[in-house]
């Protein structure tokens, strides 16, 4: 019996080898359960942020998915506190072992699992550990966890043969997620103490390494004290494994725990308006007019000429990774290094937060008090202002909402007239109120918005893109997104047009005001001054005063055809564009990155150049694998380009822009046009010296909402300081390069009036009074 017994129990024994050697064989090959492919195994982390970078090496801020984190570091830029910490902790006999630590296994088989000792220690390895959060999925009982270790040893010993234990380290640390969006170890660095991985401390370490037991139950924002005691028990592993002495262990235990917490968000970083629109750009698809509204053709033009002309625009879903798949900019780990310059970045947004929000938010406010439409012009009637505000509820989320549960129109309009608590934005900090979402929808739309962007007329590097003031409030883009009249700042390209046409600045025209007949119709244009009404004046006076009626004149002798085809030929793609008479005076609709790219042309010598936005596109094992050039198209010959200097340069020098001068003291050579639409509802600033152009566009988030009076309304004060402000502080640092001495390099002795045909002006003199 006895002997039987023995040979039952050797039965069972090889039996029981046998079946593991089996189980372990088919688990290797895939047969039970799940097996990552092998090249799963050896890039593991395959989804992690694009890292969007300056021109000058500083990341702007990181693109994730599903709020996903995670930037990868390599073991060289992790602290060696933090990999001590992580391996006394965690598995102090790592780097003996080979995935699978038995010593461990045995202990934790034994006091856990027979003795039921729960602080006797567990038996995974960080490998394992790895294996599991890398592949294993979520269970909700234990046997389901017991079947699941097995896989997870084998995935282990398979990550051991393809990874060093440093790379292995690094991985894990990486992958971790720390709470608070903080996944990965350089994240969660930024996120407690506002550092990189390789410059924590001891103390830090150890309180980062407590989180990998339990990040929620040890998170140090909402329960310190446990997580200082965490923190001391992986001191304690520390000093027991060597890695600390006693006096070092007495010396970090004793501390509290010291935060610098900022809770990381693809909203935080600089130029926000900027990584978003290129986040939307890059991942754009081809434009199909189905997902286009009806009123919104302009957009699909843009897009479709952006789709062909643009290698950036769509560019994952134009390119494919070595798996036929379109590149991710979340998953992918990118790294887009931008044309964006994060010093001219922060002076750029410093200029139009500044001067809106201190100086024309106030004054804005200020005349507001007064109106019985507030926020809208007083002009407006009952009726109209009704019209406005409806079609604002109907865009609003709390209509869908209640439109979706089934909400009558009367219950609907009922509670948006009823008071409830509310938290709203101030430039001053988030307050608490009790207020109608009717009223919500004025006060929201009280706050003035701005664009700005600014570009190498050269090369087309865009240098600094603020597309409003707040995004986590006003999310609207008004850089590329917003597209709204620009009034005078078309009258360039008109004089553009007529210099092509053998005018010149020094030609003569009448300023006086005139009716014409376009097509049956009288249209006659009215001009903000009266000044030398009556006599002849330079075309060069006309532009530099921005005088109406000499547009008029200039565009009654052209072809308005050819103009609509000359602003095409500058950038401008609205398609509706109509060749009127009246477009002489900017009616259409642009956006303030088309307006940019247009006055290049006259700081470049007839040249356009297209903006660019990204120099060159890395994978994630840094080779690089787009790479951008200028794009550029003559649109004026260079002759007409030097009379636009010139005729610019007058705008500057004793024109409309002329408090650049003798209020802001700017020098150097300069031209700009500045614009202001009817009613004050649009005020533009283009300005441009030999190394930038920059366009700023600033006013109310619907036409109505603006300034009743000229004297605030106008370009030249609300958009015209912006410039001012950004270039002071662009010569200021003179790191950039930038300096006021530059030329626009015209000709030696470049006379635009020298061959002035005198009759021929007189000819045009008389024909006007006919």
């Amino acid at each position: 019996m006895r002997k039987a017994f023995i040979h039952f129990l050797w039965s069972v024994l090889i039996l029981s080898i046998c079946g593991a050697a089996l189980a372990f064989t088919a688990i290797w090959n895939g047969w039970i359960g799940y097996m990552p492919p092998i090249e799963d195994l050896q890039n593991p982390i395959n989804r992690f942020a694009t890292q969007v970078y300056s021109s000058d090496g500083k990341v702007l801020g990181t693109y994730n998915l599903n709020k996903e984190n995670r930037i990868v570091i390599p073991y060289s830029k992790i602290s060696k506190h933090l990999i001590d910490a992580l391996v006394a902790t965690e598995d102090e006999r790592f780097y003996e072992h080979s995935g699978v630590d038995f010593i461990a296994l045995g202990r934790a088989i034994v006091k856990r699992g027979l003795l039921g000792q729960a602080s006797a220690g567990g038996g995974s390895t960080i490998t394992q550990q790895l294996a599991k959060q890398l592949y294993s999925e979520q269970v909700h009982n234990s046997l389901e966890r017991i079947l699941q270790k097995p896989i997870e040893w084998v995935i282990a010993v398979k990550l051991e043969r393809n990874y060093t234990k440093e790379e292995i380290i690094a991985l894990y640390l990486n992958y971790f997620d720390f709470l608070h969006n903080a996944v990965g170890i350089k994240t969660a660095a930024n996120t407690y103490f506002n550092k990189e991985a390789k410059d924590l401390n001891i103390a830090e370490s150890a309180m980062l390494i407590g989180l990998c037991k339990n990040p929620s139950l040890f998170n140090p924002v909402r329960f310190p004290d446990r997580a200082r005691d965490r923190r001391n028990i992986v001191l304690g592993q520390m000093l027991k494994v060597g890695y600390l002495s006693k006096a070092e262990y007495d010396e970090y235990s004793a501390m509290p725990i010291t935060l610098h917490f900022h809770r990381t968000d693809h909203k935080d970083g600089n130029a926000t308006y900027f990584r978003e629109f290129l986040r939307q750009y890059m991942m754009a698809e081809k434009p199909d007019i189905t997902n286009y509204p009806s009123w919104n053709k302009q957009q699909y033009t843009q897009d479709s000429i952006a789709w062909v002309s643009d290698p950036l625009y769509g560019w994952c879903n134009k390119n494919f990774k070595k798996d036929g798949k379109p590149y991710n900019i979340y998953t992918d780990g990118l790294r887009i290094f931008t044309t964006i310059d994060s010093r001219m970045q922060l002076y750029a947004e410093e200029a139009v937060y500044g001067h809106v929000t201190k100086f024309l938010q106030s004054a804005f406010n200020k005349e507001n008090r007064n109106k019985k439409n507030a926020p809208f012009t007083g002009a407006l009637s009952a009726s109209q202002l009704r019209s406005i505000l409806n079609r604002s509820m109907y865009q609003s989320e709390r209509y869908r909402n209640m439109k979706s549960t089934g909400a009558s129109e009367e219950e609907i309009r009922a509670s948006f007239n009823k008071p409830v608590d509310m938290t709203i934005f101030t430039y001053h900090g988030d307050i608490d109120t009790l207020m109608t979402p009717m009223d919500s929808i004025k006060y929201y739309k009280s706050f003035l918005r701005a664009g700005f962007m600014s570009m190498d007329p050269k090369t087309g590097a865009v240098k600094a893109y603020v597309g409003g003031l707040d995004y986590n409030h006003f999310m609207y883009d008004m850089v590329t997104g917003g597209h709204r009249q620009i009034g005078s700042t078309i009258k360039p390209f008109l004089y553009a047009l007529a210099m092509e046409n053998g005018y010149s600045p020094c030609d003569m025209a009448p300023n006086v005001q005139k009716t014409y007949i376009v097509a049956g119709q009288a249209w006659t244009p009215r001009n903000a001054s009266h000044a030398r009404y009556g006599q002849m004046v330079t075309l060069k006076w006309g532009l530099a005063h921005s005088n109406n009626w000499i547009s008029a004149y200039l565009m009654s002798k052209l072809n308005p055809q050819l103009f609509v085809s000359t602003l095409h030929e500058f950038g401008i793609n609205n398609p509706d564009i109509h060749p009127s008479m009246s477009l002489c005076l900017g009616p259409c609709d642009v956006s303030v990155a088309e307006m940019v790219s247009a006055y290049s042309v006259f700081a470049n010598h007839g040249i356009r150049t297209a903006a660019m936005f990204v120099s060159r596109i890395e994978d994630n094992e840094g080779n690089v694998i787009a790479s951008f050039q200028p794009r550029m198209n003559e649109v004026i010959s260079a002759e007409s380009a030097n009379k636009m200097l010139v005729l610019l340069r007058g705008v500057v020098d004793g024109g409309t822009a002329g408090r650049l001068r003798y209020k802001y003291h700017l020098e150097g050579e300069i031209g700009g046009k500045t614009g202001t639409t009817n009613k004050n509802s649009d005020a533009w600033f283009i300005g441009f010296t030999p190394q930038l152009v920059t366009g700023i566009w600033v006013g109310g988030e619907d036409r109505d909402i603006h300034f009743d009076n000229m004297a605030m309304g106008q370009g030249a004060t609300m958009a015209l300081p912006i410039w001012a402000y950004y270039m002071k502080k662009v010569y200021r640092d003179r790191v950039l390069g930038y300096n006021n001495k530059v030329s626009f390099g015209l000709p030696e002795g470049f006379d635009p009036c020298s061959k002035q045909d005198a009759d021929n002006t007189a000819y045009q003199i008389d024909e006007v009074y006919e």
